[in-house]
């Protein structure tokens, strides 16, 4: 046993549970932490301009490695400015530690400067939310933290250290101290049997992939079903890119937003849905009573509470979903006969010929439609693409094409605004580490949520952080806006000033980074070319910004049945 401040063993912890990088603000409350980083090494940072950056980096680095990322915060508002990092990673099932500092045990009853309850605030939004109160048990409860991020549906822990239990000295012996086990959600074999005999007696069925399929790492496993079963797959906006978009089985993507229509249509002709790692989400289903229908459904999820949470399934299965599909494979394998779909099959590819959108759209002001299609052209298959919430969103899963997992990420069920800067970061430092940092990566904005982490650009230029983004500016609260079509209104949802609004090429030029403004679509390939060589000769931010028609609309409705398109 060695005795040794009790938050080097915290930091030794972290580096053997694979954590080479943490984003954070350093701060009074917080300081003993930091200075153990610094005299022990080994674990990478960066200075945020705000805390909520902080988890969206730890975030979209997690997202990119499946590792656990770590956001350091120090008492007070820092913990609070966190919650919304925390809530985005527990509702998309990221693996995330957030470490706050807090004023002195003795303090915390007298109101003292910055001392705020995060433990108790953090609970609705965290897998576990604990106070450390004894030194001691500080290599144990990071231990417990990683697993508990880790194990089952991953999320996020929020650790809170006062500053006394900080600068305490534990004993500890690091040599026969390892991660906590985590335990796998295997499947039962009966039920496994079961989803197959009613795949088998399906006439038009679906598999439908949700971001559970990213999470659990089982692209190659669902790949390998359909193909076997001859069965077409869907995705969720969270499971897209765990089939790649030009497989010959890819169906699209049901929805009342983010859809394609080949998609909602082939969906209305199943007969059963084979839902992995999907939980069912009010944009993805719509009116319940027309995406239920007829069909029977599967519903295969890590989570138990997932299982009939929005609606009863004919059959519902507890397992990760890699685990599922592994079992799936191999008891369709050494069955002696397979059902064949061949008109099934083939009457989904008609739709997809006979229901796709149009996107060669030459009109000035820009159609969004041709945006997507220039991006599709302009970037290959190995790309990262980073998205938050708009209808630039909708647009994207409506149009941009996917190749792979974990190189689509949106912020799904949370949908903060101003995701996509910090988020970038993350995903950037996280290929660096994986030797990838070559890879590009793109993030796609809107107008209005460009400006919500903003700052964060500060932390790209000063680490040489460099990627590309892409604004769609209609000038306007797009979402909003259409949605309030709906109310008969259009009230406080249009942000347009002077000529064009917020300049900003200049706002990216005071950060020391670099952009430009189109406004025509035959612009638009060239001003993606020079923003992909900029960033690369700077190491910095670059942004092209595309001026689109200000009142364009997505598909959209209550039901899958029932979408309109203008």
């Amino acid at each position: 046993m060695a005795r040794m401040p009790a938050m080097a063993a915290a930091v030794e912890v972290m580096k053997s549970e694979g954590v080479d990088i943490a984003f954070g603000c350093p701060g009074a409350a917080i300081l003993p932490l930091y200075k153990a980083m610094e005299q022990d090494g080994g674990i990478d940072h960066l200075t945020v301009r705000h805390e909520e950056g902080a988890t969206h980096m730890a975030d979209g680095w997690a997202r990119t490695n499946g590792k656990v990322g770590v956001a350091i915060g120090t008492s007070g508002p820092a913990g609070t400015n966190m919650i919304t990092g925390l809530y985005t990673a527990q509702a998309d099932s990221i693996p995330m530690i957030c470490l706050t500092g807090q004023a002195p045990t003795d303090k915390l009853h007298q109101e003292a400067f910055q001392a705020v309850d995060i433990v108790e605030i953090a609970k609705p939004v965290t897998k576990w939310a604990v106070q450390v109160k004894e030194a001691a048990q500080i290599p144990w409860i990071f231990r417990e933290a990683f697993r508990v991020a880790r194990e089952g549906r991953p999320g996020p822990v929020l650790i809170d250290l006062p500053l006394n239990v900080q600068t305490q000295e534990i004993e500890w012996d690091s040599s026969i101290d390892e991660p906590l086990p985590v335990h796998p959600v295997r499947p039962r074999t009966a039920p496994v049997a079961k989803a197959l005999e009613l795949l088998q007696e399906a006439e038009r069925p679906l598999i439908l992939a949700g971001g559970g399929v990213i999470v659990s790492d089982a692209d190659e496993e669902l790949k390998q079903v359909a193909e076997l079963l001859d069965i077409p797959v869907q995705v969720t906006l969270m499971g897209k890119g765990s089939l790649p978009d030009d497989h010959r089985l890819n169906a699209g993507m049901t929805g009342v937003q983010t859809t394609q229509k080949y998609a909602n249509q082939s969906f209305l002709e199943s007969d059963l849905v084979l839902a992995v790692g999907a939980r069912f989400g009010d944009r993805h289903t719509g009116k319940l009573d027309v995406y239920r229908g007829d069909r029977k459904f599967i519903h295969v999820d890590i989570e138990p509470t997932q299982i009939g949470k929005v609606f009863g399934p004919d059959l519902g299965i507890v397992s990760d979903a890699k685990l599922f599909l592994a079992e799936l494979l191999e008891q369709a394998q050494n069955r002696a006969e397979l059902k064949k779909f061949d008109a099934w099959t083939s009457r989904v590819d008609e739709l997809k010929v006979e229901l796709d959108r149009p996107v060669d759209f030459d009109s000035v002001p820009i159609n969004p439609a041709r945006v997507y299609k220039e991006i599709n052209e302009a970037f290959d298959p190995e790309t990262y693409f980073i998205l938050a919430i708009g209808l630039y969103q909708i647009w994207s899963g409506m149009y941009q094409k996917a190749y792979k997992p974990r190189h689509y990420q949106v912020c799904g069920q949370a949908g903060p605004l101003g995701w996509e800067i910090p988020a970038c970061i993350g995903v950037k430092k996280a290929l660096e580490a994986k030797g990838e940092g070559d890879t590009e990566v793109v993030g796609i904005v809107g107008d209005y949520g460009f400006q919500f982490m903003v700052e964060e650009l500060a932390v790209a230029a000063q680490y040489d952080v460099p990627y590309v983004l892409i604004m769609i500016n209609n000038e306007y609260l797009g979402l909003i806006r259409q949605a309030s079509l709906g109310y008969d209104m259009n009230y406080q949802v249009d942000i347009h000033y002077d000529e064009a609004g917020t300049d900003n090429v200049k706002l990216m030029e005071s950060y020391g980074c670099s952009g430009t403004r189109v406004a025509r679509p035959e612009e638009i390939a060239d001003a993606i070319a020079w923003a992909r060589k900029e960033a690369q000769s700077t190491s910095r931010p670059v942004l092209v910004e595309i001026m689109i028609e200000r009142e364009a609309n997505t598909a959209r409705g209550a039901s899958i049945d029932k979408i309109v398109e203008d």
